[in-house]
């Protein structure tokens, strides 16, 4: 068991502005990865931080971690309109995936926010917590969130053909719900052919749609797809949170092309943008050595048992 001294200390990082964002990145995930009351207070106390980026990961740790005792915090930052959409969003995305019906009201009312990505989200995550609470589907599971480590947003779709799963996911008629799982399908086949009917959701309207494509692409780590990650990081008149979620996909796949385009727009004049560049050539470098573990937090902090 690790002591409240050590987490305190790894929460020390993770607040600590002068700190370069990868090391309080990865402090963060030593505390997702933790867990427990001291770890949730610790990241919920980094949400007057001036980067969206890291406020947006705090909220989505937070989700992924399932406990409960987050959802107070994460209710204060979703309600609260001076935090930047990307924040907003994510905090709705972890209560649902948390998964609490205690939340099912609070994301009604969000879900007619007059910022679309949190109205989107709230939509998706009410949808996951209805979902679940149905009878006909007590005994199933999201088959593919233990290949990919994320409590995800929506359930798989059932279908496993690449082409029908690739017209449901750019169909924008069907519920964003019903893509989503459509999403979620392609990429748990794990293809180079998946990978690519995937991207073709970059064409979609919807800005949180075009993030959550990066964001499973990342997961997939498929470098069949670097030019069309590239060609969203690069695209100065895509959605900030789109972009971000492009770079730090980058970032996962780590081949060479991918860390060259990292490179390019780690001065990107957008703060999220060049703070994900940043972050994901981490990675990059993480991906690409022998080092046990990208949360590395306990082994870097020295603290004495209080």
């Amino acid at each position: 068991m690790v002591p409240d001294s050590k987490i305190e200390a790894i929460g020390d990082v993770l607040a600590n502005q002068s700190c370069p964002l990868k090391e309080r990145f990865r402090a963060l995930f030593t505390l997702k990865n933790l867990g427990g009351e001291k770890a949730i207070k610790a990241i919920s106390e980094c949400f007057g931080d001036p980067s969206a980026l890291l406020k947006h990961e705090l909220a989505y740790c937070l989700g992924q971690m399932k406990d409960t005792r987050a959802i107070p915090i994460l209710e204060t930052v979703l309600k609260d309109t001076s935090q930047e959409p990307m924040v907003r969003h994510e905090a709705g995305e972890a209560l649902g995936a948390i998964g609490d019906p205690s939340v099912l009201e609070l994301l009604r009312s969000y879900s007619k926010d007059p910022v679309v990505e949190v109205a989107e989200t709230c939509e998706l995550a009410l949808g996951r917590i209805e979902w679940l609470q149905n009878e006909a589907n007590k005994n199933q599971k999201f088959t593919g969130e233990e290949n990919f480590s994320s409590v995800d947003p929506t359930p798989p779709s059932t279908e496993t053909d690449v082409e029908k799963l690739r017209e449901r996911l750019v169909d924008e008629s069907l519920p964003l719900f019903d893509r989503y799982r459509a999403m979620f399908s392609l990429r748990n086949l794990n293809t180079p052919e998946s990978a690519k009917a995937l991207s073709a959701g970059f064409k979609c309207s919807s800005a949180l749609f075009r993030h959550e494509i990066g964001y499973v692409l990342g997961q997939m780590c498929c470098d069949s797809v670097v030019q069309e990650l590239a060609a969203v990081v690069r695209d100065k008149n895509e959605n900030e949170m789109v972009r971000h979620e492009a770079a730090e996909a980058l970032g996962s796949i780590a081949s060479n092309e991918a860390v060259e385009v990292l490179k390019e727009f780690v001065g990107d004049n957008a703060r999220v943008v060049r703070e994900s560049c940043e972050v994901a050539l981490d990675m990059s470098d993480y991906n690409n050595s022998p080092a046990f573990q990208y949360a590395d937090g306990l082994s870097k902090v020295d603290f004495t048992e209080k």
